[in-house]
């Protein structure tokens, strides 16, 4: 797969871009509705893609290698149903021609979260939510 096809596996969904808590002693994850600086709240994409790795030094970059390792990726995620060999949902833009149907389908994090701006990390654990680890294939067309 090239780097443009790659990218082009992003949905746009956002939820990638929220922060997650970790129990140190299982492991496992706790999901926030505080979202990363740089995600733009209206368009659930990055404002400074391209230099977020510089602006955000623990931004991850999702490569196929590290995304068969990440267990926080939601389940919905394009890179990780490739990477298991699952098909993508039909709201996915690759699959729907339309970048707006993961926003009307309700999967994005459109206007559903607050920017770490405004959250001190000692409060994250006020702003736990269930929504990002959900499965949407429920969701029916519109």
């Amino acid at each position: 797969m090239s780097p443009a096809e790659w990218e082009s596996l992003c949905d746009g969904c956002g939820r990638c871009c929220l922060n997650k808590l970790e129990d140190w002693d299982t492991g496992e994850i706790a999901w926030t509705n505080v979202a990363c600086t740089l995600l733009d709240h209206g368009t659930c994409r990055c404002r400074s893609y391209e230099n977020r790795a510089e602006l955000v030094p623990d931004c991850v970059t999702l490569t196929p290698e590290e995304v068969r390792k990440m267990n926080w990726l939601p389940p919905t995620c394009a890179y990780r149903l490739v990477a298991d060999g699952k098909d993508l949902f039909w709201w996915h833009p690759l699959v729907s021609g339309s970048a707006d149907t993961v926003h009307a389908a309700g999967v994005s994090v459109r206007h559903r979260v607050l920017s770490e701006d405004d959250i001190p990390v000692e409060e994250y654990e006020a702003h736990l939510v269930d929504w990002p680890a959900e499965i949407w294939d429920e969701v029916s067309e519109t």
